[in-house]
């Protein structure tokens, strides 16, 4: 059902805990299924320095948020936005399909953190131009997720 990169992640997550005095911080959950993340960054000179995580749910939430916080380390603000959930599936090697949601969850929590990190310093970045922070997941049902293959 997993791979062994997830299962590693799982197993041996990076960037666990939450950075004191953050310059950013983003939670985003699924209500429905309970997994739940939550991201803080530091920044400095644009570029995320330090990312950490604190994720309730499953070990796909789990790997999901390492990966994305490992993925975003090192990168500017822009490039972080970049990421997508579909950058985190292949970098993880794939979930299986009830699972993929969680990449999604780890993609919106980025944006979450750095949209907090924007309003704090009042910038603007055109990768949170259509972003809602008040928006909830969307509604999503895991074996609808299988048969979609997404």
């Amino acid at each position: 059902m997993y791979n062994d990169k997830v299962m590693d992640l799982f197993m041996n997550p990076q960037n666990v805990g939450e950075i004191e005095d953050a310059d950013g911080i983003g939670t985003y959950g699924s209500p429905i299924c309970g997994d739940m993340m939550k991201i803080s960054l530091k920044v400095e000179n644009n570029v995320i320095v330090d990312a950490k995580f604190k994720t309730f749910g499953c070990g796909s939430a789990i790997a999901s948020s390492s990966m994305a916080t490992e993925m975003i380390i090192g990168k500017t603000i822009e490039e972080a936005l970049d990421v997508t959930n579909k950058d985190v599936l292949k970098e993880l090697g794939g979930l299986p399909g009830p699972k993929i949601h969680c990449s999604v969850l780890s993609e919106q929590a980025i944006k979450a953190a750095i949209y907090d990190y924007a309003q704090k310093n009042g910038l603007e970045f055109e990768g949170l131009k259509d972003y809602d922070p008040n928006a909830s997941e969307d509604e999503h049902l895991h074996e609808q997720d299988e048969e979609d293959g997404e």
